[in-house]
Order: structure tokens, then sequence, then C-alpha cells
């Protein structure tokens, strides 16, 4: 049955953006980096059901990931199906980023969704309830010296960006409620074997090229560094 997606935010949906200035070898580690810690808090273990009413929650298993561009170290979830799932849309972005030009600019969206039964013939409705926007901006590095400052900076940016995701989602804020078993999978992707998941779906977009703003603040950022 298809299902159809309302382009405006319903629902008490909240709205999300992470920005990041990053070369192009670091644009796929600082997306999954950013990513996986939002999976990560909004997933569970597995429910398993006795009765009605009634379920435990398996156990979420976690495993650290070193980045090889950027200086810095992200917990995910150790599931091998949902990694797939992850790692193939922000490949798909980072090559349409790469197909764009050295210096660009993207934005990848991971949105959390339920679904609202219709009956026949209506599709089911998906509403929104959070959205997360990561607007990544690419530049061109003339030297490794360079490279090896962005390294650091970009890793402590990253550290910033995920204790902000976790104040975030710390927040009284709304999230769909434990569902009966028969509602489960209008809240939950209960496809993968190892954890749940709320439903959710990931977009990109690919923007006219950087301006100069991006880039010479980057610039400037290595400048400042190197005269310390």
């Amino acid at each position: 049955m298809r299902l159809s997606f309302k382009n405006n935010l319903t629902m008490n949906c909240r709205s999300e953006l992470l920005e990041v200035t990053v070369e192009a070898r670091q644009v796929e580690e600082s997306i999954l980096s950013l990513l996986h810690t939002i999976l990560l808090h909004r997933s569970t273990g597995k429910f398993h059901y006795k009765k009605e009413g009634t379920y435990s929650i398996g156990t979420v298993g976690t495993v650290d990931i070193d980045c090889d561009y950027i200086d810095f170290t992200f917990v995910k979830i150790s599931s091998e199906e949902l990694d797939r799932v992850i790692k193939k849309a922000v490949v798909e972005f980072k090559d349409a980023l790469n197909i764009s030009g050295s210096d660009g600019i993207g934005q990848i969206s991971l949105e959390f969704y339920q679904k609202k039964k219709s009956r026949w013939p209506f599709s089911d409705e998906c509403i929104p309830w959070e959205v997360w926007n990561i607007k990544v901006n690419v530049v061109n590095l003339a030297n490794e010296q360079e490279r090896q400052i962005c390294r650091e900076k970009v890793g402590e940016k990253l550290c910033e960006k995920v204790i902000n995701i976790v104040e975030v989602i710390n927040r009284h804020d709304y999230v769909p409620k434990m569902p009966t078993q028969s509602e489960v999978d209008n809240v939950f992707d209960t496809s993968l074997r190892e954890v749940q998941p709320y439903l959710h779906k990931i977009t990109y977009q690919i923007t006219d090229s950087l301006g100069t703003s991006v880039s010479t603040t980057m610039r400037r950022l290595i400048k400042d560094t190197l005269a310390l």
C-alpha cells in the first residue's frame, strides 16, 4: 500500500538544524556520526509480547567507531541491517555532493514519523513528529597541514553537535506513546532483527555551489590555529 507523507510539519513536529563544514573526505564519517547518534537515542530493543498490554524490551548493543579522517569516536547501535540502510543513504548523498563540485552545499534529513491507518482505498498517512536537518558545507583545503588542522577542528565540532543532540532528545517533548501490539508497526520499524527504531526516512538535497563566506571562515580558522 502506498504511504503518503505530509510535507507540512504537523502533530507537534520538531525541526532541528545541525551544520558542519568539512572537506570532501570527511563528509561520510561526519554525517554517519550524527545520524547514528540520533538513532541510538531513537531506538529500543525488540518488543517481546506475552499478551496484549504486557511485553518486555530486549537490549540494544552498541559499538565504538573511530573515524579515519576526523579525530573523533562515536557510538552506534551494533545492527548490521540498520548500518547498511544508513550508510547507503549517506553514500548516495556524498556521491551527489561530489558530482556537484569540489566545493558545495547539501542537506541530509532524518525524519521520524508515525503512521495513521486510513480506510481502503485511501493510503495510510505518515505524520512527522521530529526532523533532523544536517547542513553540510564542503571546502577544498590547500595542503596536508590544513587538512590536519581541519581533522582536529571537525572532531571538536562534532563533539559539540553530539552533546547538543543528547540535550535536545532529553527534553520532555513529544514522542509517540508506546503502542499496543496491534499498533506497534505504526510507530516502530519492526523489520530489523536486532533493534527497533522509530519509523523514519532519510532524504537529501544538493544546493548551489558553496559561497565564499563558509570557505573563508574555515580558512581563517586554520590560519588562526597556525598562528598560535
